[in-house]
């Protein structure tokens, strides 16, 4: 067998590119697949510097490599599967793995390289890279999806939640009011029938005195229906959004006076409101409308917990940009236990007793000082008395928090 043909068609049939050089980086021979792979024909490579075959810095690299071997012996240019590029004819590049084998005959040195293209590879890779990352994407995507899916459900269920608890808050509230309503109905009626009836018996023996007595109790009961259907649509309007500040300069005094001279008129016996302003200026920005409903409101609470002979303090102060009002009486006073809910609408202390109220007032003075940009404060205690302070400021917009 001709050993050197064989050697020789092995070479170019060879799927591999297969490159010889000398020991200067001069190509000796080339095979057709590593021609095809850099797109030349032999005579354009054979007698050339390996270093064209090479894009930089390689090419300018190369020559370093051949002399540093000569002068050491290192054989950094020798190795198995070391990745590199190519550079073709047309000055595209691309990846392959090469392959250096020393290689010593008719006492000369060479070196041959064996070409393994990676293109394909490469590309695969390149390919599987980027469907990897185009499927993180859409599972980065999904997650965030899911997350404001997740974020929707719990807002949704925190929502639903919210509105059975509210339902459930309306329903009580119906309940309370339910009961509320048919007891202090109840009880001025049934006194306005009872004065009524007497007074006819009191035409046929004519007696002023019993007739105006019972016309009296007749007055006081209307006078009492009158303030719970007031509150009643009160908490309505408010519910429904329908009450609003009108905040322009008033004369606090003015309007001060004006309800201790009404309210007056329904003192209990030797009952006295004693009213004083403090300050160079009676005027401030407010809604007198809001604020005498706030004030008669705390005023009539004052009354009504309040025994004979007892006074009621009134004051009104303007000191700068801000005004304050307090109320303050020697009554009942509020349980220290029942003072956390007292804003609540329908709420009354466990010690009102049968004092009539709707429990309305308070909560309705709260949204009244709120809608006028001011707040409410309070000291209380049982079998002393309560005091209400309300406090507003032209500097601050709104105060919610009470």
């Amino acid at each position: 067998m001709d050993t050197a043909k064989l050697l020789k068609a092995i070479i170019e049939n060879a799927i591999d590119g297969i490159i010889t050089i000398d020991w200067h980086g001069t190509v000796e021979s080339i095979n057709p697949a590593a021609l095809r792979l850099f797109g030349y024909d032999a005579a354009e490579v054979i007698g050339q510097n390996i270093s064209i075959l090479m894009p930089e810095p390689d090419r300018s690299n190369h020559d370093g490599y051949i002399e540093n071997y000569h002068r050491t012996g290192h054989k950094k240019i020798i190795g198995i599967g070391r990745e590199v590029r190519g550079k073709r004819k047309d000055g595209s590049t691309f990846p392959f793995r090469l392959a250096v084998s020393e290689v010593h005959y008719e006492n000369k040195t060479a070196f041959t390289g064996f070409v393994h293209d990676l293109s394909k590879e490469k590309e695969a890779e390149e390919k599987l890279l980027y469907h990897m990352e185009e499927l993180e994407a859409t599972v980065s995507n999904r997650t965030k999806d899911l997350i404001k899916l997740v974020s929707e459900l719990e807002k949704a269920k925190s929502e639903v939640s919210l509105s059975l608890e509210k339902e459930k808050e309306l329903n009580q509230m119906k309940s309370r009011f339910v009961s509320m309503a048919s007891h202090e109905f109840r009880t001025p009626l049934s006194a306005v029938q009872l004065s009524a009836s007497l007074i006819e018996k009191y035409i046929e023996k004519p007696d002023k005195a019993n007739v105006l007595k019972h016309t009296g109790r007749i007055k006081n009961s209307v006078q009492l229906l009158t303030s719970i259907l007031n509150d009643f649509l009160s908490l309505e309007r408010l519910e429904a959004g329908k009450v609003l500040a009108a905040k322009q300069e008033i004369n606090l005094v003015q309007l001060a006076e004006e309800i201790t001279e009404e309210m007056q008129m329904i003192c209990k016996a030797n009952q006295h409101i004693v009213y004083q302003h403090t300050g160079s200026t009676g005027k401030f920005d407010l809604d007198a409308n809001l604020l005498k409903n706030c004030i008669i409101n705390l005023i009539s609470n004052a009354i009504k917990y309040s025994g004979e002979n007892t006074f009621i303090e009134f004051n009104t102060e303007i000191n700068d940009d801000t005004c304050t009002i307090v109320i303050k009486d020697d009554g009942i006073g509020i349980p220290e236990e029942d003072q956390k809910s007292l804003f609540e609408p329908f709420f009354r202390a466990h010690n009102t007793g049968n004092i009539p109220g709707t429990g309305l007032g308070l909560n309705i003075v709260k949204r009244y000082v709120s809608l006028m940009g001011g707040q409410v404060t309070w000291h209380s205690a049982q079998h002393k008395g309560t005091l209400f302070t309300l406090t507003f400021s032209n500097t601050i917009p709104e105060l919610n928090d009470y």
